[in-house]
């Protein structure tokens, strides 16, 4: 049976969807409680799917949809207790996608929000259905901007040639519709800034390197304040560092990430050069990764700076941060207290 669009994709499916397609497309919301932020249905011309968009607290109206007594796919989406950098979605499939559903919202604590995809012609099958779960289930995982619910990914269902060719070109239209509906978890990061900083190469000392390696003294420095295990697991391990809230005109300044350990150690002990700065998660927050690993700074201490100074991130440049003795060494000024937040 044929569904997505009425014009078919012809030959063999490629290997993945691809999520950066610029084509400008219409997009079609009709908000059906007249709540802008209560149920809304998305659909497209030339396209057989619905969506449907809920918040968790009007389930009961929204389960009185047609649309969702149909087979479909969908996708619950919140944040776990003690988890608020990434969302946690929860990506299933059904006959009468209403039905499941409803037995998550007894089961499932965590979502907040729901999103499901179903046709106006019932021309979605399991196969079709589970087919599309696998491959969210896959695109999320590419994506890394998400955690899984989920247990495992379901085997892949069999389908014909031509079914294949139908079920990707419906992926395609849920992956273009859920950041419009308000999900982007799905979506490969796009950095928002590439500073394009070269390595640099610790001196000697055990301080920065010199002019050439390191770059001119008034680069802009993000100093962020990180706990011994993610100092060790994410900064000095994976050359990168989550979930950080930048204002708009700091995104194309920054050129350099700093570390501020903690307690017991009380300093900022080391820097690196960012490669790029991309979205994480689904808050407004930002992840910085890192073109090179992480050098040996300072120490340079908290000393008598005010309280409260390195509970977020702060700005300086590398030239203050270089000559700095303390967080605010009023000679040498690194961290002062007229540096901004992010």
């Amino acid at each position: 049976m044929r569904l997505a669009r009425k014009s078919m994709i012809d030959g063999p499916a490629a290997p993945r969807v691809n999520t950066g397609v610029n084509d400008p497309f219409t997009i079609r919301v009709f908000v059906a409680d007249g709540d802008p932020e209560g149920v809304r249905l998305v659909d497209r011309m030339n396209w057989t799917g619905v969506g449907v968009v809920f918040p968790r607290e009007r389930w009961q109206s929204a389960r009185l949809r047609p649309e969702l007594t149909r087979t479909g796919v969908y996708v619950l989406v919140g944040y776990k207790e003690g988890d608020e950098d990434l969302p946690t979605l929860y990506i299933g499939e059904a006959d009468a996608v209403r039905d499941r559903i409803d037995s998550h919202a007894q089961t499932k604590e965590f979502w907040e929000h729901g999103y499901a995809f179903t046709t106006s012609n019932n021309g979605l099958n399991k196969a079709h259905v589970r087919w599309l779960e696998r491959e969210l289930i896959q695109q999320a995982k590419r994506a890394g901007r998400s955690k899984l619910d989920n247990g495992t990914a379901p085997p892949e269902p069999p389908l014909s040639e031509a079914e294949r060719a139908d079920s990707r070109a419906f992926l395609r239209e849920i992956l273009q519709a859920l950041p419009i509906m308000g999900l982007r978890a799905f979506e490969l990061p796009k950095p928002v800034a590439t500073p394009r900083v070269s390595a640099v190469t610790p001196a000697a000392c055990g301080g920065l390197a010199t002019d050439q390696a390191a770059g001119a003294t008034t680069d802009v420095v993000v100093v962020v304040p990180a706990q011994d295990d993610g100092f060790k697991a994410v900064f000095l391990g994976e050359h990168r560092w989550r979930a950080i809230r930048i204002s708009g005109g700091k995104k194309e300044q920054i050129r350099y990430i700093a570390a501020y350990q903690t307690k017991p150690v009380s300093a900022v002990t080391h820097y690196a050069p960012v490669e790029k700065i991309e979205p994480y998660g689904e808050g407004g927050k930002f992840q910085l990764i890192f073109s090179g690993a992480p050098a040996e700074i300072g120490p340079i201490p908290f000393g008598d700076a005010p309280a409260g100074l390195m509970q977020g991130p702060r700005y300086t440049t590398l030239g203050k941060l270089r000559t700095a003795k303390t967080l605010t060494d009023r000679n040498c000024p690194g961290l002062s207290a007229g540096s901004s937040h992010a």
